[in-house]
C-alpha cells in the first residue's frame, strides 16, 4: 500500500506567533557553507525560490520588486553615478538591474559566500545569468566592512547594500563603523542605499530605527523609502537612502531617468516620489530617539 501523499512546506516565522508558508513542489538543493545553510526550492505560485538560514531572499515570483527599488532610486536621483558597489547581493538581481545602464563603468561585487553566487548562477538564471558575461561586474568574496575598510576614499558614486537581516555574517553591515566607512569611500556626490528591514515586527523595527539612528549620525542627508514584496515579513520593507549631496524627491531626475527607455515591473517616477510619502506610524517609529521602545499597536494616541 503507498504512503498518501504529504505536501512539503517551506515555513518562516515572521514573529512568535505568525509564520508564513509556501508549498514546495520540488526540493532542489541543500547546503551548508562555513556562513550558512542554503537552499533551493521550486513552488506552483512563486516558482523558484532560495533561503539563507530558512529566511526567504528571493523568489521567482517577486524579487522584481527589491532589486527594482533598490537599483533604480538611486539611478534617477543621480543619473551620472559610474562607479558602484554592491555589498552581498549574491543572488545577482541587484547586479543586473544596475548593469542595465549602458554608462556604468564598473560594479564591484562583494559577496561574503562564494556559494550564494555560484548556486544562483546554476539555479537562478533570472537573477544571476549576466554574471559570466558582464564585464564590469567584478566579483570579490569577502566581509564586507573590511573590503570597504581597505578602499581609498572616493572609490565610487553609488553603494548598495544588498544585505541579509543584521544577525550572522550580516551583522557588520548594520554598524556605525561601517556607515562611517562608506562615508568615506563615497565620492562627494555620493549615496548609500541600505536594506532597512520592516516597521512591523518587533525585531525588525528595532534593527530599523538602530539603523536609522546611525545613519543619521553619518550622513547630511537620509530618507526613508518603503515598496511591496510579498514574501518578506508583512510585505511592506523599507529602504533607506543617504547622501552628501542629493535628496531623492528634491533632486529627482525624472526626465533623464525616463531617457534610459529601461522597462521595469515596479518602478517608474510616480513610484520613486511616492515611496517616501510614509504612513504617520513609520515616521513616528524613526523619529523615536530610542531604538529598544516599541510602539504600541494600535498605537495609544490614536485609540479613542
Amino acid at each position: 500500500m503507498e504512503n498518501p501523499l504529504v505536501d512539503i512546506l517551506y515555513t518562516q516565522n515572521w514573529d512568535s506567533s505568525t509564520k508564513f508558508s509556501i508549498k514546495v513542489t520540488k526540493p532542489l538543493h541543500t547546503e551548508v557553507t562555513p556562513y550558512q545553510r542554503i537552499d533551493f526550492f521550486d513552488s506552483e505560485t512563486y516558482g523558484r525560490f532560495f533561503t539563507l538560514d530558512g529566511l526567504m531572499m528571493v523568489t521567482q515570483k517577486d524579487e522584481f520588486a527589491y532589486h527594482d527599488m533598490i537599483a533604480h532610486v538611486p539611478m534617477a536621483t543621480n543619473p551620472d553615478i559610474k562607479r558602484v558597489l554592491i555589498i552581498g547581493g549574491g543572488d545577482g538581481g541587484t547586479s543586473r538591474e544596475i548593469c542595465r545602464y549602458k554608462h556604468i563603468e564598473s560594479v564591484d561585487l562583494v559577496e561574503i559566500d562564494e556559494r550564494v553566487v555560484r548556486l544562483c548562477q546554476q539555479y537562478l538564471p533570472q537573477t544571476a545569468g549576466h554574471i559570466a558575461n558582464e564585464p564590469r561586474l567584478h566579483l570579490h568574496f569577502e566581509d564586507g566592512l573590511n573590503y570597504v575598510k581597505n578602499k581609498p576614499d572616493a572609490s565610487y558614486d553609488l553603494i548598495l547594500v544588498d544585505s541579509t537581516d543584521p544577525i550572522g555574517s550580516g551583522e557588520g553591515l548594520f554598524t556605525t563603523e561601517f556607515y562611517r566607512q562608506c562615508f568615506r569611500v563615497l565620492s562627494d556626490e555620493g549615496i548609500l542605499i541600505n536594506q532597512h528591514e520592516s516597521p512591523y515586527y518587533s525585531f525588525h523595527v528595532k534593527e530599523m530605527r538602530k539603523a536609522h539612528r546611525k545613519i543619521k549620525d553619518v550622513f547630511p542627508i537620509v530618507r526613508v523609502y518603503q515598496y511591496n514584496i510579498a514574501t518578506y515579513p508583512s510585505g511592506h520593507w523599507l529602504f533607506g537612502f543617504a547622501s552628501k549631496k542629493y535628496d531623492p524627491v528634491r533632486d529627482h531626475q525624472a526626465e533623464r531617468w525616463e531617457a534610459f527607455g529601461l522597462k521595469t515591473m515596479y518602478y517608474n517616477s510616480q513610484i520613486h516620489e511616492g515611496a517616501f510619502a510614509l504612513p504617520t506610524f513609520v515616521n513616528e517609529m524613526l523619529a523615536g530617539t530610542d531604538p529598544n521602545t516599541l510602539p504600541i499597536f494600535p498605537h495609544k494616541d490614536y485609540v479613542e
